[in-house]
């Protein structure tokens, strides 16, 4: 079964990503979108648009409700080839590869620029955790109860960016960030290791500093505190030994 992003996003017609979009837009007033909502909104013929439900609930890039009404929501992989389409189309990557590390909240993927330059692409997942963890340590979902956990990532993704952006503005020792949509962040990949792997430093005294000297200046310069800091979240390059702090801000 597939389950890459990239993989199935390249099974997509322009006609199935268009009944994405439509269906996205309407969650925000419905839990599932009518069908004739879709139909009506879509200016595709209904022939048309059932094909395309059917493949991509068959794709598992939607879920169906059959009740008082036929209704369809966004699982998280029609939210990520909804992501990939348009970070395609603006030219950030040009293809998604295998997978390179699965988080608490977040699944990253190696991948290629139009350039050819090496980039990381992180989905958010916010929900891998449970309901209370996340709203108990996220106070920007806190009093609003009926955010979906599609916008929760969102949110948790865009939150990521700025931060990357204004780390980096700082002189932070982060990722070099290189776009976003939705709930995907898009970086450069490090040439390194994470920390905890790193073994034989050549000046384990100097990765040390490196590290309080950023996660010092993220808070004096950015006023934000990482919240999570470990030898999980910061890779050593190979080259020069540079800490690069990852995963901001928790």
């Amino acid at each position: 079964m597939l389950r890459n992003p990239g993989e199935i996003y390249r099974l997509l017609s322009r006609r199935d990503l268009a009944v994405l979009r439509i269906i996205e837009r309407f969650m925000k007033q419905y839990e599932y979108v009518p069908l004739d909502i879709i139909v009506s909104k879509s200016k595709i013929p209904d022939k048309e648009v059932s094909l395309s439900l059917s493949k991509l609930n068959r794709l598992k890039l939607v879920k169906r409700l059959r009740g008082d009404y036929i209704g369809y929501l966004l699982t998280y992989l029609g939210y990520d080839c909804l992501a990939l389409d348009d970070l395609v189309r603006r030219n950030v990557i040009y293809a998604l590869g295998p997978k390179l590390g699965v988080g608490k909240e977040a699944d990253l993927f190696r991948a290629i620029s139009p350039t050819n330059e090496k980039i990381v692409v992180k989905f958010h997942r916010i929900g891998r955790i449970s309901f209370r963890h996340t709203r108990k340590y996220r106070p920007y979902v806190e009093d609003r109860p009926h955010i979906s956990w599609l916008l929760q990532s969102t949110i948790s993704a865009e939150r990521e960016f700025k931060a990357l952006l204004e780390c980096e503005k700082a002189e932070v020792n982060v990722p070099k960030v290189l776009g976003r949509s939705r709930h995907v962040v898009v970086m450069r990949q490090i040439d390194g290791v994470l920390l905890y792997k790193y073994r034989n430093p050549v000046n384990p005294e100097a990765i040390l500093i490196g590290i309080l000297d950023s996660v010092r200046k993220a808070f004096l310069k950015v006023g934000i505190v990482h919240g999570d800091l470990s030898e999980f979240n910061a890779i050593v390059e190979f080259d020069s030994e540079k800490p690069i702090i990852i995963d901001w801000p928790q």
